[in-house]
């Protein structure tokens, strides 16, 4: 008896080594795909065989990557490119439109489709490329379903939720958006979206050892990254910051002015369901897991039982997760610290509050940022300062005043940012209308890259803020009071491994290098 052919092969791509440069061998992150593992189990629960090929894990050559795409004979190939950075979804684009081309030259009759957020974001552009047949207008999961129920040809143009390639009377390609399609509702999130397909990731020993957590995420201690797993315990985010572009999957408008803050909302999985799946994850060996939701600690109403099933069950995880400044409850973090969860990475942004409201839309209420850092870090969880230097309305003085903050709090990791606008952002639109200068490749919407190019402000060019970023995060990272509190807090070897990674520079084409 003939096995079915398999239906879906969901592509993570890799785009590491451009976009990490030399942090990428060992101190960049190595997350699983988490919405490749969300729609092959999706897949699965309507009946369709999903494969997963993570070419980020596994390091797949082009060559290797075709080949087995060759061997496994998909009836269709989609390139996943999401990912838990906001930049993630655009700098993934570097490594699958490589491999994406290299599948259609060799496999010309193979259809190629594309999700994710800068899809979402651009979904014409990207139906443009010559390696793209097929682009899904959101996060994907319903068109995904009704399109493998078809024969990929003829019917499509029947399927909401994509875009596709259609023919003129001359035969020449026409780029074609079929009318929205939803996203998977609340009341439906359980249905439509069971979980996470763990068993389809490729593995060295054990089950998840070829991911890798961020560097502070365990302590600075290399040994204590792998095996590693992300989860999401809901999706999207109630608020439409300028710089964000997160939403830009939950669209279901196909005008070309919609960004981030035209949809945003929060979807939930019911806590018996992701109880389940960090069970699982406990049970193959699994230590260390990000919270990957943008707003977990939001809805005391979702994640008090959680937390508390986590704690009764003694799953003995190491975690973290994000807050915004004005959302921390004191009196829940107890409850955090017990259930495992280590690190509270908190949105920051800008030393200014000025400028911090303009881009928040004034949505942030004010806080004692100060307060809220000594709070998190008295209940003994570790703080991750997010900070972005060059906002539109940042001067070297206001980003000046970001670094002086970020100093004064010293918190246990911070990540520094250069302010990029994002395609799906607000303030990508904004540039659009104002003709403000955009990275003309994808990698240089990656913060790390060597053509990384921010956005000149009002008052600093590209140059000036990428510059003002790459010397802040020296001089955060070499402090002496940042040192003796590694040292203080981790360890000295985690101090050396701290020292270590700020020898690797790296290089900006825009700086001149």
């Amino acid at each position: 008896m003939n096995e079915r052919a398999l239906d879906v092969l969901l592509i993570n791509p890799d785009s590491s080594a451009t976009a990490y440069q030399g942090l990428a061998a060992t101190y960049s992150a190595i997350e699983p795909p988490t919405w490749s593992l969300l729609l092959a189990q999706s897949c699965r629960a309507k009946g369709f065989g999903a494969a997963i090929m993570d070419c980020d894990a596994e390091k797949l050559s082009l060559e290797a990557a075709v080949q087995r795409t060759r061997d496994l004979k998909p009836r269709l190939v989609v390139f996943v490119v999401y990912g838990q950075n906001p930049n993630s979804g655009t700098t993934s684009m570097i490594g699958a439109t490589r491999l994406a081309q290299q599948i259609k030259d060799e496999l010309p009759g193979l259809p190629v489709a594309f999700v994710g957020s800068h899809t979402s974001a651009l979904p014409r552009e990207v139906l443009a490329l010559p390696c793209t047949d097929i682009v899904f207008l959101n996060e994907g999961v319903y068109a995904l379903h009704n399109l493998l129920r078809g024969n990929l040809k003829d019917d499509i143009a029947k399927v909401a939720g994509i875009g596709y390639k259609k023919r003129d009377r001359e035969g020449k390609p026409v780029l074609w958006l079929n009318p929205p399609q939803a996203v998977v509702p609340q009341e439906k999130m359980d249905e439509d979206l069971p979980g996470y397909a763990w068993d389809l990731l490729p593995y060295k020993e054990r089950p998840l050892d070829l991911y890798r957590a961020h560097f502070w995420h365990a302590g600075f201690d290399h040994s204590k990254r792998t095996p590693f797993a992300a989860i999401y315990t809901s999706l999207g985010c109630n608020f439409g910051c300028d710089f964000c572009m997160i939403n830009i999957v939950n669209r279901n408008d196909n005008g070309e002015e919609v960004h981030a803050a035209h949809s945003r909302g929060m979807r939930f999985w019911s806590t018996a369901l992701i109880t389940a799946e960090l069970e699982k994850l406990a049970k193959m060996g699994v230590e260390t897991v990000r919270i990957s939701d943008e707003m977990f600690f939001l809805n005391r109403r979702y994640y008090e039982p959680l937390l508390n099933n986590i704690v009764e069950r003694d799953l003995k995880l190491r975690m973290w997760a994000y807050s915004r400044v004005d959302t921390v409850r004191p009196s829940a973090l107890e409850l955090f610290r017990k259930a495992g969860i280590g690190w509270l990475a908190l949105g920051i942004e800008a030393g200014s509050q000025l400028v911090r409201k303009e881009v928040s839309k004034g949505s942030f209420q004010e806080v004692n940022i100060r307060e809220i850092c000594k709070t998190v870090r008295d209940a003994d969880i570790n703080v991750i300062s997010n900070y972005i230097f060059g906002f539109p309305d940042d001067t070297l003085a206001t980003m000046q005043q970001t670094l002086d903050l970020a100093l004064e709090l010293n918190t246990e990791m911070a990540n520094m940012y250069p302010c990029q606008a994002l395609p799906g952002s607000p303030i990508y639109r904004q540039a659009i209308r104002n003709g403000w200068k955009l990275p003309d490749s994808y990698a240089g919407y990656a913060f790390l890259s060597y053509d990384c190019e921010p956005l000149a402000t009002k008052h600093a060019s590209a140059a000036e803020v990428l510059r003002f970023r790459d010397e802040a995060f020296q001089t955060y990272f070499t402090n002496p009071d940042y040192l003796a509190l590694v040292e203080r807090r981790f360890g000295a070897p985690q101090r050396a491994n701290v020292e270590d990674m700020t020898k690797i520079r790296l290089k900006r084409r825009l700086l001149g290098d």
